[in-house]
Formats: structure tokens, sequence, C-alpha cells
């Protein structure tokens, strides 16, 4: 499925599902006066009753407008100044991935960028100057030492800090969550 399509999808939607067009919700937003994502989401559920969809993708929206840019603007600010030696990791877990097949998407998201195929089965992020944390959906691992279990939409994480960890074993729940989503 095309996110664009899936998204636009949701913006056409709103009117009949929330009552409001995404202009109008931009109204309520900006009259409530909240500057971060988690206060415009809760907002938007607890006062409104908007569905966690509705209201992520209007409090996305709003904190967005204005802002021009694109997945490759994305990629760039995750790994700019202290992050910039991250790079070459991020791009070689992508190339990885990508040859599994076709289907991948990669979508870069402001901090995160998903991995995804009929639904995310990894994410990758740059917590520190030193680390990518990869997350990882494999619902039946075991968690080990170095495949440890995580908390929200990842099953399991992998620190990775440099080429030599981007190994067969990683490579190989790589292509393990990239065949179970």
């Amino acid at each position: 499925m095309d996110v664009d399509a899936a998204t636009q999808t949701m913006i056409d939607n709103l009117p009949a599902k929330t009552g409001r067009g995404l202009d109008e919700w931009f109204a309520v937003v900006d009259s409530a006066g909240f500057e971060k994502h988690g206060q415009i989401l809760s907002h938007l559920k607890n006062e409104y009753g908007v569905s966690h969809g509705f209201a992520n993708l209007i409090a996305a929206r709003a904190l967005s407008r204005g802002l021009a840019t694109t997945g490759d603007d994305l990629v760039d600010a995750q790994y700019a100044g202290r992050k910039a030696a991250l790079r070459p990791l991020y791009e070689r877990l992508v190339a990885e991935v990508t040859a599994f097949g076709g289907d991948v998407e990669v979508a870069p998201k402001k901090t995160s960028v998903s991995l995804r195929r009929t639904k995310q089965f990894a994410l990758i992020e740059a917590p520190s100057a030193t680390r990518l944390q990869l997350g990882l959906n494999l619902r039946s691992a075991a968690a080990t030492e170095r495949l440890r279990v995580a908390g929200g939409m990842c099953t399991h994480r992998v620190d990775v800090t440099s080429a030599d960890e981007i190994d067969a074993e990683l490579i190989g729940w790589l292509h393990e969550a990239y065949e179970e989503a």
C-alpha cells in the first residue's frame, strides 16, 4: 500500500469520521496553543473523541505545516552533526534490507526510518552519536544478550555501533522480520 495514498484517504475521510476537515482541525490545534505532538494528540483524543489514528494524522500535519521536507531531507537531518559518522551504518542496513525484495518500503520520519513490507518490520533510529538502534518485529524470537526485548512498536532491538556488527546474524534477524511482515 502506498503510504501517501493511505494518508490522503485518511484526510479525505476526516469530515465523515470526525465531523471536521483538516483545515478545521488546524484551527482547533492552533486555538489550543499546544506545540508538542503528544499534547495535541491527547487534546484531540480527550476533548474531541478523535481516534488515535486521526489524532496522530492531525497532530503531525499541524506541526509540519510550512515545512517542505522529503525523505532525503529527513534522513540528512537525522545524520547531521555529531551523528554523521553513523550514516554509513544506516546506508548499509538499508542496502541489505532493500535486497530482500522490491516490496521493501523505506519510510523516513523525523527521528527514525521505518522499514515496511505489508507492515513495519524494522525501525532504524540514531539515539546517540555513537550507535544506531535497530528495532525489529520478531514475534517468536527469544531474547539474547544482543537481541533484547523492546517495548513499543517493535518486539526486539539491537544496538549497532560498527560495520562489523552488521553481520550474518543481524541480517538473518532482519530477514526473519521481513518474512513475518
